[in-house]
């Protein structure tokens, strides 16, 4: 089946190459080589190119013409090194598709056989030769053909088992010369290279199958016995559970299972989402940071600006914007008469303003006084009574105790003893007296019954003499 979309140039050169007599295939079949030098390597256009050229039978007219007569051929073994270098490279990265078996089994055993079956008749011509020029022409071309045998092999390592086993080969490695030996050698040496690399490659693939083999029977392992301590533990508790509550407790046992599960996955996808979001969160960061510091570097250049900027001075005004100018301020003039007022009426309210601020500043001098006065006193009563709430009771005072109950303010001073009066004359009273009257009452006394005796109130701690 040809493929849809076929380059061009390998339509006209199989075109070409069908209409040309036997004698002229592979002087045109060498076009091939600069149609692949000029497209680049490893791109999908060098593989499509290769497909086309093993759908339209290139590969093989290639492998034909290698297996006839060099005699018969122009250009002779330039020509057929040519030829060799072609087919490695379209042979190596190709993907034949539906005819893939074909491929493996036929023609690349068959082209390795054709590269061995060269070798050995250059080799023959080589050491027949008894020009100079002639045997360096011949060794240029053998080397040619081994080291597409070696990009051929590089590429199809499964090659290397039919090489090693061909008597091609075998007469190759027991030649007498010294430079198709050596040759010979740095072509046996590399395949080795390219087995044991194969090797270790397939080592390395065994041991990880064996790895991830050995890991998923640990898995099934662990949950098999997770399996098994489940149903162990199930049985156990429909041993304790009453028959009646079985459901329920099944029931509760498959919440608490789904709610597990649920809060593993959702774990699992939210460190998915966040491995997949860091990416994104990473430059979003950094963007923030390069704007931030773009925009403090701006208004550092911009401030400067400004400090620095030479003064430009006022524009030039327009006669047109004078009267402009001039019309509002008579506009505003007339709107806002300004008052007259003499010399002597202006001197009467400086010192008419000079005397109530004077006055202004003498009280507020005197309020702030006793502001601070009061103050002080609020101070000295907040101390006193929190002495008072700390200090123990009169009948618990022992010592120098009862010194706390004294007061330094006179209004205090006045209404303990007041409330002291008042309490002696309620216990002093005759029993009759007490009939109505309760615990929270208060007690009238005349004022003249205390204020005589204030004069010996204690005052600051001491009785005055």
């Amino acid at each position: 089946m040809k493929p849809t979309g076929t380059d061009p140039r390998i339509l006209s050169l199989a075109a070409e190459v069908a209409k040309s007599p036997e004698q002229n295939v592979p002087v045109i079949l060498l076009k091939l080589k600069e149609i692949i030098n000029n497209t680049p390597l490893g791109s999908s256009e060098l593989k499509k190119i290769k497909q086309d050229i093993y759908c339209y039978d290139l590969i093989q007219y290639c492998l034909l013409v290698l297996s006839q007569d060099c005699s018969r051929i122009q250009g002779g073994w330039t020509t057929i090194s040519q030829l060799t270098q072609i087919l490695s490279h379209c042979c190596v990265g190709l993907e034949p598709g539906e005819d893939a078996e074909e491929f493996y089994n036929e023609l690349l055993p068959s082209a390795a056989e054709n590269f061995l079956v060269l070798g050995r008749r250059l080799q023959t011509c080589f050491i027949n030769a008894a020009k100079g020029e002639e045997k360096d022409e011949l060794l240029h071309s053998f080397q040619i053909v081994t080291d597409s045998l070696f990009w051929l092999l590089g590429g199809h390592v499964q090659l290397i088992h039919n090489v090693l086993q061909s008597d091609h080969f075998l007469h190759l490695l027991q030649t007498d010369n010294v430079q198709i030996g050596s040759t010979v050698m740095t072509l046996l040496q590399s395949i080795l290279q390219i087995n044991r690399s194969k090797r270790t490659k397939m080592l390395l693939k065994i041991n990880k199958q064996k790895e991830e083999e050995h890991r998923r029977l640990q898995l099934q392992l662990q949950r098999q016995r997770a399996m098994r301590l489940s149903r162990e533990l199930r049985l156990r508790m429909l041993e304790i559970v009453h028959p009646g509550q079985v459901e329920k407790y099944n029931r509760e046992i498959e919440e608490k299972s789904a709610l597990i599960i649920q809060k593993h996955w959702r774990g699992y996808r939210e460190r998915k989402n966040f491995r997949q979001q860091r990416p994104s969160l990473t430059e979003y960061k950094a963007a923030v940071i390069l704007q931030r510091a773009t925009l403090k570097f701006l208004e550092k250049c911009r401030k400067k600006k400004k400090l620095f900027a030479p003064w430009q001075g006022l524009q030039d005004l327009t006669d047109a914007r004078r009267v402009e100018l001039k019309q509002k301020v008579d506009d505003y003039l007339r709107r806002h008469p300004s008052s007259q007022m003499s010399d002597v009426t202006s001197r009467e309210l400086h010192s008419q303003a000079q005397e109530q601020l004077q006055h202004y500043l003498m009280g507020r001098a005197l309020e702030e006084r006793a502001q601070q006065h009061r103050e002080a006193l609020m101070a000295q009563i907040s101390t006193n009574i929190e002495q008072l709430m700390k200090a123990p009771s009169l009948k618990e005072a022992e010592g120098k105790e009862p010194e706390l109950f004294l007061s330094r303010s006179r209004p205090v001073a006045a209404k303990a003893k007041q409330v002291h009066l008042t309490t002696l004359k309620h216990i002093q009273a005759p029993w009759w007296k007490k009939l109505g009257e309760e615990a929270g009452d208060e007690i009238d006394v005349p004022k003249d019954e205390f204020s005589i005796e204030l004069g010996t109130l204690f005052i600051g701690g001491t009785k005055p003499p």
